[in-house]
């Protein structure tokens, strides 16, 4: 049931709870006893339904069936306790939400009855696997969960951040320690590198310290479950032995690995309890362990994550609004889309990895036959990476075994779709993909596993849907197939002669069903009852009655549907020793459909980045890359793809040229409205994109590599953890001073909103000279603040120490807009020009969003009030003359006035003082005394500040 599809006011209709007094009071003392635990939501299964309660069964009424009247009372009195029933559908709707979507709760499941019940599953975001066939047995994993734990220290007034992970889907283990500030940057940047699901945490000996606060926000952004365990967990006294048992390959390997990082390993020790990877032995000699570097890849944190769109919103109207959303266009049953989350959140830094996908993405964009005939291939392709998973773990049936199958007997039709291909990179794709599958294919590997199900499984049968052993395979289950099906035929038989005896029309008025509690039953409807009443109590055996009917038996029903269940349950009991046997023989082949799954979505992903290349309204390019040493960022006629690809939008694409020396350091100015904000962040999405492996939506792209991009546009309130807008937009901000290099790509919207202008204005000038003269990145800055774009004429020497190389070059950028001189109105171009903004068009905006008249009015008149206006230029009715439409305002002399002229005046002394005057000649003297002074004359007429020391 989804809880979307229910009219207001209308009541769900929920199973009955059916329990006796003895029953529920039995239960009722079963759930008093039950630990508490805030974040553990609990089912408890009752066969044909679930029921949740307490605080639980609140929860689910308010959240899923969004009424609290589905509620019910256990018992009575006091003692009483409120209950939901749930059915099956309903309830993988909340498993599913609860453990993939919120990351708030973890899920019990229990089996028993009265007072006898016992824990038999658990799960929590990071940890699916007891849940997996409920969450994925009709959709699609997203991605794997990854459960991280963490261990921190001070050593030398530094804080040292060791942590250790586990992708159980993938079976992989991973440490890592580094040096973090006391935001916990790099932290963050793993993360979501690594698409962190769950945090575990040592408890807090006593009250929560300020770094365990912001240990806590790190998490809360990034939508990770913090759980804390003891202290005494994170010990990495036993981790080497317990890493002999569970990774695969020499021990050498990891010894070394556990030696030289302490901090990780105890963080590993405490992964390895909460996670019970050791109590399932068909974990042993299955992980792999490697060292992590936070250099791998591209550093992106969840600032930069939202600001971008990068991954999917539940809010999302429609898939394009997110890059992941716009180039998913893989077709593979799950694998290619995990891989392309997993690399929009780990771009690549390495020029040469990023030049191979680059390859093969134009390969499939010259070779439309290629791409279509491999893509068509690859739509026919199993999860194999979730059946591998189900394999090792014994878990998979006849039916996962069938689907390998039909994968591998796909494999040599892609093998042949590549050999086709003789374009100039059909070395590289031979390399990349034909070279594995020549050996995959080969008789003495995968054509084993062919001939082993082709021998056990009678594949005729799939057409109908059977999914059965050759019967030759298994007498015993043969035999009692044969007795069993003999037995339906005398049981329909039965069935016929009981409707001949009521007067019944069989099928039509006499059902026969069949359930788990009673075998094979007939049943009529309550209209129907009182026609056989007379003969219904004296020949047959009523069971149930209910609103649906009601459900009878006779004697020789019973004894054949008993007989049946016994058969059946002989013929099942022989099938799963025989799935039991092929799964084990399948599951050494594990490895080889382990390297086909990671091949397989590579190639699904390159093939999604070239079907979005080739097919958007605009075909994308390959960019240019170059190291981050070297090398300028240039997107000549840039787009950004989201908003491209929106319905009735006729984007305008602009020119980005950040520049080394003469603008690498960019402040851009203009209207609400204007798009300076899309065109700032489709910068940063052209760079992600191209570091990732794709095209990019340019009419020409050249990219230095970064090695993380920053940005903070549009930060929001986190009132629930007390944090404000401003509060917010400072702490990303201070993220950015403390982490970014040179190496890095800034974007900065509209900072210093939050606060008064003055303060604002004063801190953005702050930060600016800060990002130019120390942080010296790339940098992308938008601004309402048009005095920040007097910084391009600064030549002052450096406030922030000696000056670390050549000048970055700061350039002045503004969309523009265009005000008709007769109707005042304004109207945005969407084009970025050079040079600044020389207007405000606040008031404008307004009358955009359709502000009542008098209020527009009131708003001109106030800001009449406080500018500075000349009589010159204005014409006898109040208007503005043609020559003073279009430019700035004089502004009664203000503190953002003094801020710049002190400047201005800083520089000035410095500029004379710098004059060898004790070299140059009288004349020279003068003449270059009054260039100056020419020049700072020129300065001070649109500084009021300056103009009252001038006159």
């Amino acid at each position: 049931m989804d809880p979307d599809s229910m009219e207001k006011g209308d009541e769900p209709k929920l199973p009955e709870l059916k329990l006796d007094v003895k029953q529920a009071q039995g239960f009722i003392s079963f759930f008093r006893r039950l630990p508490e635990n805030e974040q553990a939501v609990r089912f408890f299964d009752r066969r044909d339904y679930f029921t949740a309660h307490g605080d639980n069964a609140t929860f689910i009424a308010s959240t899923y069936y969004r009424t609290l009247t589905v509620l019910r009372q256990l018992g009575s009195g006091a003692d009483s306790l409120p209950g939901v029933t749930i059915n099956k559908s309903m309830f993988e709707t909340i498993v599913r939400d609860l453990l993939l979507e919120r990351t708030d709760c973890t899920v019990e499941l229990y089996e028993g009855t009265g007072s006898k019940w016992q824990l038999v599953r658990s799960g929590s975001p990071g940890k699916l696997g007891s849940f997996e066939e409920v969450l994925f047995a009709s959709n699609e994993m997203q991605e794997t969960p990854v459960v991280m734990a963490v261990n921190i220290t001070t050593r030398q007034s530094e804080r040292c951040v060791g942590i250790a992970f586990v992708d159980m889907t993938k079976r992989q283990l991973g440490m890592t320690e580094f040096l973090d500030d006391d935001l916990y940057t790099s932290l963050e940047s793993a993360m979501v590198a690594l698409s962190c699901r769950e945090c575990i945490i040592p408890m807090p000996t006593a009250a929560k310290s300020p770094d365990d606060r912001k240990l806590r926000d790190v998490m809360a952004r990034c939508n990770v479950l913090v759980t804390e365990k003891k202290k005494s967990d994170f010990r990495s006294r036993d981790v080497e032995q317990d890493l002999g048992r569970l990774v695969k390959g020499p021990a050498e390997q990891h010894k070394e690995l556990v030696a030289a990082s302490d901090l990780a390993a105890a963080a590993l020790a405490a992964l390895l309890t909460y996670t019970e990877l050791l109590s399932d032995d068909t974990n042993y000699g299955k992980y792999v362990i490697q060292p992590y570097s936070l250099d791998l890849y591209m550093r992106l944190d969840a600032a930069a994550l939202r600001a971008l769109n990068v991954t999917e919103s539940k809010t999302d109207s429609n898939k394009h609004l997110s890059l992941f959303g716009l180039m998913n266009r893989t077709c593979t049953q799950g694998m290619g889309k995990r891989l392309l989350n997993r690399w929009l959140k780990q771009p690549l830094v390495d020029v040469v990895e990023i030049t191979k996908r680059l390859d093969t993405v134009q390969a499939f964009v010259e070779d439309l036959e290629l791409r279509q005939d491999l893509r068509s291939h690859l739509r026919r392709m199993p999860d194999i990476e979730r059946l591998v998973s189900k394999l090792e773990k014994r878990k998979a049936g006849l039916q996962d075994v069938v689907r390998l199958y039909q994968a591998s007997l796909r494999l040599p039709l892609i093998r042949t779709c590549l050999e086709k291909y003789d374009g100039e990179f059909s070395k590289d794709l031979q390399e990349k993909y034909g070279a594995h599958l020549d050996v995959w294919t080969q008789p003495n590997h995968l054509g084993k596993f062919d001939g082993l199900v082709e021998a056990a499984v009678d594949l005729e049968q799939l057409q109908n849907g059977e999914y059965i052993y050759f019967s030759r395979l298994c007498q015993q289950s043969s035999r009692a197939q044969n007795w069993a099906r003999r037995c339906e035929r005398q049981i329909l038989k039965v069935h016929q002669q009981s409707a001949d005896d009521l007067g019944l029309p069989a099928e039509k008025s006499l059902k026969l069903d069949k359930s788990t509690q009673y075998g094979h039953v007939f049943r009529i409807t309550k209209k129907e009852e009182p026609k056989v009443r007379k003969k219904l109590n004296s020949q047959y055996i009523t069971l149930e009655t209910r609103k649906d009917g009601i459900k009878f038996t006779n004697a020789k029903l019973r004894r054949l549907s008993e007989q049946y269940t016994k058969l059946t349950e002989e013929y099942s009991s022989a099938q799963r020793e025989l799935v039991a046997k092929v799964v084990d023989v399948a599951a050494t082949f594990v490895e080889i459909f382990s390297g086909v799954a990671v091949l397989l979505a590579d190639m699904d992903v390159l093939l999604s980045f070239a079907d979005l290349a080739s097919c958007s309204p605009v075909p994308y390019v390959r960019p240019s890359i170059t190291s981050a040493d070297e090398g300028d960022i240039i997107l000549e006629g840039s787009r950004h793809p989201c908003v491209e690809a929106q319905d009735d939008v006729n984007f305008i694409s602009n020119d980005c040229r950040l520049v080394r020396g003469k603008s690498w350091f960019q402040i851009i100015t203009g209207p609400n409205m204007g798009g300076k904000s899309t065109f700032i962040r489709q910068v940063g999405v052209n760079v992600l994109m191209a570091q990732v492996g794709c095209f990019v939506p340019c009419d020409r792209a050249e990219i230095s590599v970064r090695d993380c991009i920053f940005a903070r546009v549009g930060a929001g309130d986190c009132q629930l953890r007390g944090v404000s807008t401003f509060m917010a937009e400072m702490l990303e901000t201070a993220s950015i001073i403390k982490s970014a290099t040179e190496r890095s790509l800034i974007i900065i919207d509209e900072l210093g909103r939050g606060t008064s202008t003055y303060d604002g204005f004063g801190l953005a000038w702050a930060i600016c000279e800060y990002l130019v003269e120390v942080t010296r990145a790339p940098t992308l800055f938008a601004t309402h603040f048009h005095e920040l774009t007097a910084l391009e004429h600064s030549n002052s020497p450096p406030v922030h120490g000696p000056p670390r190389g050549p000048l970055v070059g700061i350039a002045n950028y503004h969309v523009s807009a265009h005000i008709d001189t007769k109707s005042q109105k304004l109207a945005m171009l969407y084009k970025v020009e050079e040079g600044p903004c020389d207007q405000s068009f606040g008031i404008h905006v307004a009358e955009f969003a359709h502000f009542p008249e008098s209020v527009v009015e009131l708003a001109k008149q106030k800001a009449a009030e406080l500018e500075d206006f000349s009589d010159t230029g204005k014409d006898v009715s109040g208007g503005l003359s043609k020559d003073e439409v279009g430019t700035k305002r004089k502004r009664v002399s203000g503190p953002d006035d003094k801020v710049l002229g002190a400047g201005r005046v800083r520089r000035f002394l410095q500029e004379m003082a710098a004059l060898p005057v004790d070299k140059m000649s009288r004349e020279e003297t003068y003449a270059k005394l009054k260039a100056l002074k020419s020049e700072f004359d020129r300065d001070a007429a649109t500084n009021s500040w300056l103009q009252q020391i001038v006159h």
